[in-house]
């Protein structure tokens, strides 16, 4: 059933709002006309003025690396330049590993909190414990520091010693511990049984995605005997997306045929297709996915797939609507060009770029009386500069983006299981695979 398709990344595993990103060795280009020469000999002549004579002695790195940046984000907000550590902590997150401690940590009052350590991983093993407070790392104080620039100093190359200062309640004195950096496994997939349901939720595509969702459905199907087993919540609620390929083999993991995607960028010739391959892991049990505003890009690909081949039923509010797919472009030492390229289409040939997955079922999650008012819904359209989809209205796209961290307070999700177990009904569910194809275009 797995495929290997071009690699594609998308949203906050690059700090970005929400993308697809597809890899490349390079593509062709035209050569400019004059006029667009002589323009480029005016920005050289403004760059030596800045250079020269601006009051104070800028970073002339930082002064071109801006000057292009600045000609991407006009096209769209998806495209960029990214320097040499931009681009490898690109490749990091996609891999789905890294070097590090294995700890899941926010900020709280300056310091570095540890939420949890992450079940035998080097913190784990070294007596880190939830709770904790980080006060300095090697020697550094913590205070000052952004998270992410904390975070950046407890990753690093593996087999390689860091020494953490802890601050723990009831200890009289803060603690030394010194922790061995290993190699790190981002968990991509989460999964749990809810009685006679099978809930998977799919935090990011990353490379380690298809395998994570076939080892829970195969968890699932061992706790759950296939009599009893109601059926399964794909939850891809706040997954911001990741690879195409995995977005894809996903999508395929509950399907039997039909086309999963497929892009088109400017030349007809560059359209690609991807279809499915036979064998559902899930035996062909029922399928709810949920999604909200979160839910974007890659996330959309999926939810677009088992909603237009009638092998899901949709559950939530609308998605963000990241619809256009980024091509990365290696420019040697110098970093990578991520590059719009093309835009994805459903396999009823929609694009959601500006629109978003409208779901099939239509499920509120109100905000807590602390959020009301201080949380807004943004999508895909209220992006300045994004491309305008095919059939954006001025409706838009996306929706709240909250899930409650509690189940009982989680209505899309309650509302999920009661589907599946009878206690709802709607004409949207179960959806009939059979019948999808009228609805399929060439």
């Amino acid at each position: 059933m797995i495929r290997r398709a071009s690699l594609v990344i998308v949203g906050a595993l690059m700090g970005a709002t929400a993308m697809s990103v597809i890899y490349s060795a390079g593509v062709p280009a035209q050569a400019a006309g004059s006029s667009t020469y002589r323009e480029l000999s005016v920005f050289g002549d403004v760059f030596e003025r800045v250079r020269a004579q601006y009051v104070t002695p800028p970073d002339e790195e930082k002064l071109v690396e801006n000057a292009i940046n600045g000609m991407l984000t006009s096209l769209d907000p998806h495209s960029s330049f990214m320097n040499a550590k931009d681009a490898d902590d690109m490749r990091t997150q996609t891999r789905g590993e890294f070097g590090g401690l294995g700890i899941e940590v926010t900020m709280e009052n300056e310091l570095v909190k540890v939420i949890t350590p992450i079940d035998d991983t080097p913190a784990a093993k070294a007596g880190v414990l939830a709770g904790d407070f980080i006060s300095e790392i090697d020697g550094t104080p913590v205070r000052g520091l952004k998270l992410e620039d904390a975070v950046e100093k407890m990753r690093g190359p593996i087999n390689t010693p860091i020494k953490l200062t802890i601050v723990r309640q009831g200890a009289d004195k803060p603690l030394e511990i010194t922790v061995v950096r290993d190699t790190i496994a981002v968990q991509a997939v989460k999964s749990r049984v809810e009685g006679d349901v099978g809930y998977v939720r799919v935090i990011s595509f990353t490379e380690k995605t298809y395998e994570g969702l076939e080892k829970a459905i195969k968890k699932i199907k061992a706790d759950v005997p296939a009599d009893k087993l109601k059926g399964y919540v794909l939850d891809l609620r706040l997954n911001p997306g990741g690879l195409l390929d995995q977005a894809i083999n996903v999508s395929d993991a509950f399907l039997e045929r039909g086309e999963v995607v497929s892009t088109r960028g400017r030349n007809a010739e560059e359209t690609r297709r991807f279809n499915a391959s036979a064998g559902d892991l899930t035996d062909g049990k029922p399928v709810v996915v949920l999604v909200n505003g979160g839910s974007a890009s890659a996330s959309e690909i999926v939810a677009g797939a088992l909603q237009d081949l009638k092998r899901a039923t949709v559950v939530g509010t609308r998605s963000f609507g990241k619809g256009s797919v980024q091509t990365i472009i290696p420019l040697g030492d110098a970093g990578a060009l991520r590059l719009t390229t093309a835009l994805y289409y459903t396999p009823s040939g929609k694009s959601i770029q500006g629109t978003g997955i409208e779901p099939d079922i239509k499920v509120e999650q109100p905000l807590p009386p602390e959020l009301q008012g201080r949380v807004k819904a943004e999508g895909e359209s209220s992006l300045r500069g994004h491309i305008t989809g095919q059939s954006e209205t001025e409706e838009g796209s996306g929706s709240s983006a909250y899930v409650p961290p509690e189940t009982k307070d989680d209505i899309q999700l309650n509302y999920a299981l009661d589907l599946l177990r009878g206690n709802k009904t709607d004409p949207s569910f179960p959806p009939h695979p059979d019948k999808a194809a009228a609805a399929i275009k060439p």
